[in-house]
């Protein structure tokens, strides 16, 4: 781990010093954060850092510390270490990655004052960071290019990233066992927090658990604590972190054979074709529309809609079943930064007709993307193909039964090599 941490902090430099030079700065500072209080109360958020600070070090729960990075230098950590009895302080210093920086403990936050540069520097952070003389300017040319780069993951990054597989995976086989013997959705997310390790706050996004018509709301943002009379299905994307590095999973289930079942080895099936297709080259927006028309063919052969896929696809028909996009880029965040931007920060447009697809880049080794098609049953968007033009491809009574089963979508994190793509998904599932 020592040796892949050092190529990763190297590589680090290699970009920041080429960001650097072309936008003009001397220096590269990086707040790592503060802590933000809830509005007339004095009780903390939970903490979360910036995620140039952890892209550096793997410290997840240090405000107030600074990172300044000059070419040709060790990297200098501020590191915040109050003398506090109300709550536990950060631990001196260790780790892998201590020998590589300059680090110099503080007391207070404005201490850090006397370690910072304050002339030609580009400070990353939020604004609540800044201390006399040294305040958040976070340079935009800057950015784009640390952002761009930020696509192409380190043998570190991808080790991290591996480590939070298996993590999440333990915990989705859990929720897999607690659905079918009955349990309600608070009592999956219970059993998933305890098979990852993870407090509540510490999962790199909220478990989205939903059972039979909750499947089908997207982002469904509640956990219902009443077990359900007669189990149909289950969807649940839930992730999991390690060392500030996301994993995002998601699954379907049903709970008796039948159409939903069906429906489910369907897409599974096209899904794993889609993940076979990240390759060095492939345009992410051609990945997307070819998503939409295996969809096309899963409804057409299903029998739920007589028309050919790509008139479904070009038509808005499969937009109904599948109104998001295919996936995005993952790693220091859940969907992580430039999925929809050049270098220099320039939009690369979304195909017409389709809003919400977060990454149009063409993929190149190193990069790692989700691959995580959907087939909803969403009430409100089936009623406007209800009142269209192609109401009569539809079965609408095999639609009406499979309304209570909500929905599917089928998630995995695969990445782009110079070869055939290597799915971090599905191999923590064979390995756990």
């Amino acid at each position: 781990m020592s040796q892949h941490y050092a190529g990763h902090l190297a590589t680090l430099k290699q970009r920041s010093d080429a960001a650097l030079a072309r936008s003009g700065f001397d220096h590269l500072v990086i707040a790592s954060g503060v802590e933000k209080y809830h509005f007339l109360d004095d009780r903390p958020y939970p903490f979360k850092p910036n995620p140039h600070f952890k892209h550096w070090l793997p410290l997840l729960q240090h405000p107030h510390g600074w990172i300044v990075h000059t070419p040709g230098r060790p990297p200098l950590l501020v590191y915040h270490q109050p003398d506090d009895y109300w709550h536990v302080p950060p631990s001196a210093p260790e780790g892998f990655w201590v020998e590589h920086f300059d680090i110099r403990i503080i007391r207070e936050p404005a201490e850090a004052l006397a370690h910072l540069p304050k002339t030609r520097a580009a400070v990353l952070g939020e604004a609540d960071a800044a201390l006399d003389g040294v305040v958040p300017n976070n340079p935009q040319a800057l950015l784009d290019e640390l952002h761009h780069q930020r696509g192409f993951k380190t043998a570190y990054e991808l080790d991290r990233m591996r480590r939070a597989q298996r993590r999440a995976v333990k915990g989705h086989r859990v929720a897999e066992a607690a659905f079918r013997n009955g349990a309600s959705e608070l009592e999956i997310h219970r059993a998933y927090l305890e098979a990852t390790g993870h407090g509540e706050f510490d999962l790199p996004y909220g478990n989205i658990i939903g059972l039979g018509a909750h499947a089908a709301v997207l982002h469904y943002q509640h956990q219902s604590p009443a077990r359900p009379g007669r189990p149909l299905s289950l969807l649940i994307d839930a992730g999991a972190e390690v060392d500030g590095y996301a994993a995002d999973i998601t699954r379907s289930y049903a709970a008796h054979e039948g159409d939903f079942a069906e429906l489910i080895a369907a897409l599974d099936d096209e899904q794993l074709a889609l993940c076979d297709l990240v390759r060095p080259g492939k345009d992410y927006r051609d990945l997307h529309l070819e998503g939409h028309l295996r969809l096309g063919s899963v409804l057409r052969n299903a029998g739920l809609v007589d028309m050919d896929p790509g008139s479904m696809v070009s038509e808005g028909v499969t937009s109904v079943f599948f109104p998001h996009g295919l996936g995005h880029l993952i790693g220091l965040q859940v969907h992580d930064v430039a999925g929809r931007h050049d270098a220099l920060g320039r939009e690369i447009p979304r195909p017409q007709g389709h809003p919400y697809l977060r990454l149009t880049r063409t993929l190149e080794p190193g990069m790692v993307v989700t691959i995580e098609p959907g087939l909803y049953f969403i009430p409100t968007l089936l009623a406007k193909l209800q009142a269209g033009p192609h109401a009569k491809a539809v079965d609408w009574d095999r639609i009406e039964a499979l309304l209570p089963y909500g929905g599917i979508r089928i998630e995995d994190d695969v990445v782009c090599t110079e070869d055939a793509p290597e799915n971090l998904t599905r191999e923590a599932f064979a390995e756990v």
